[in-house]
């Protein structure tokens, strides 16, 4: 049965129908040109160490498999791989692993229902074979030396390799040439038909579609599949970070840094994940943004440069606020960034500027449903989350003044901030 959620308040609508196959399948309608999908499963680089039902031992794989994975499903049993389907039905297709999901996705002008025909089918039949992963690991082996050598990702994963100390986030989500070594097609089958479960996965599709269509397709391809329950490894991570400063020498001509401050609170789900999620946001932009009087002073200082910015990555079993960008001394950036904090906590915050930022980050809210790629990203990230992209905008409405300065101070922890720098070779 099809179900319509609509909101009102924003003139949006979806519509909703779990499949008998056990897909939750999500359409949003829009009157544009081009269509979306996005078929993702809760599998991430960081479920390295999982059990399931009957299983009394967790099993450890390998790092990277997930992303490993990713590019191994493109590959078919006949030799044609799914790039090449795509391309004869005009469709532009891609795919992606992050910590917490895989997806895979296509965007397309015509021949929606062919190339929907071709996601699903090829995302539920792998291939492996042993030979064809000894390739892979080649391909894949090339793709890390690459990024060895690319400031703007080791930066990153600097930051987060000594940021935590036992979560599988700290790990590079493309593993290592060693790990990669490890993995075995036997090895792959075992997290495919873990995660890859479609009980645990789900298909978004936006754009000037129907979900009769869809659910046309989706009758014509998917099978049943056995609910499996998924016992997800849970870290005994520190509150502290492993070390306050990392640093490497690459190719750069000016000094890059992270900044990042580790939060400590975990265990949120759903809605309360969202509003914490916001406020954090919102605190940020208060502190951060170009409109900042922090960004304008140390900007004018010529202590940072345009490229300066302020994000966030807030999970249930993990979080941090992270500041990028490029200095000369980018420690003095960490510790303005730091004072800025305490001078806040101090005299606090301005709630003129609270009101501004809280009317950006609702505005933004609305304006992602411009885009279909936009709603099918975030609509999965916050489904797998716990909670609906269409309660974001009233999350973000009923975040009081009050609430962002007990997030100040919730979220500050002076320890707890660690900074990454790529120096220029000498």
């Amino acid at each position: 049965m099809i179900k319509t959620v609509a909101n009102k308040k924003i003139d949006e609508k979806y519509y909703y129908f779990k499949h008998e196959s056990g897909l939750d399948i999500y359409v949003i309608p829009k009157n544009h040109t081009t269509s979306y999908a996005l078929f993702g499963t809760k599998y991430g680089s960081v479920d390295s160490i999982f059990k399931t039902d009957g299983e009394t031992e967790f099993t450890v794989v390998p790092d990277g498999i997930a992303h490993f994975l990713e590019h191994k499903l493109f590959d078919n049993e006949n030799g044609i791989n799914a790039d090449q389907l795509f391309a004869d039905t005009g469709a532009y297709s891609n795919a992606y692993t992050y910590y917490d999901k895989t997806c895979y996705l296509f965007s397309c002008a015509d021949n929606f229902d062919a190339s929907l025909e071709i996601l699903l089918d090829f995302v539920t039949h792998p291939y492996f074979t042993e030979e064809s992963v000894q390739k892979e690991q080649g391909i894949i082996g090339q793709e890390i030396r690459m990024y060895d050598d690319n400031p703007g990702w080791q930066v990153y994963f600097q930051l987060m390799a000594n940021m935590y100390e036992k979560h599988s986030v700290r790990l590079d989500i493309a593993g290592t040439i060693e790990s990669i070594s490890n993995i075995t097609a036997g090895i792959l089958y075992k997290c495919y038909n873990t995660f890859y479960n479609l009980n645990n996965m789900m298909l978004c599709v936006a754009g000037n579609v129907t979900a009769e269509q869809v659910e046309k397709v989706a009758d014509k391809v998917l099978k049943n599949a056995d609910i499996i329950n998924i016992e997800r490894y849970k870290y005994d991570e520190p509150a502290n970070v492993r070390k306050n400063i990392t640093e490497k020498k690459l190719k750069v001509s000016r000094p890059l840094f992270n900044i990042g401050l580790k939060d400590v609170e975990t265990g949120i789900y759903a809605n309360e994940l969202a509003k914490k999620a916001v406020e954090i946001d919102i605190l940020n932009d208060m502190l951060f943004s170009r409109s900042s009087d922090f960004y304008t002073r140390l900007y004018s200082e010529g202590k940072i440069n345009n490229k300066f910015g302020a994000g966030s990555e807030i999970e249930t079993e993990y979080g941090h606020l992270i500041y990028s960008g490029e200095s000369d001394n980018p420690e003095k950036v960490m510790g303005e960034i730091i004072k800025e904090f305490e001078n806040k906590i101090k005299n606090g915050l301005d709630r003129e500027e609270f009101e501004r930022c809280k009317k950006v980050s609702y505005a933004s809210s609305i304006t992602l449903f411009d885009s279909a790629e936009n709603i099918a990203n975030a609509f999965i990230t916050c489904m797998f989350r716990g909670y609906n992209i269409f309660d974001l905008p009233e999350i973000i409405g009923s975040v009081k003044f009050e609430d962002i300065e007990k997030r100040l101070n919730k979220v500050f922890k002076k320890e707890n901030f660690i900074i990454s720098i790529i120096n220029p070779i000498e």
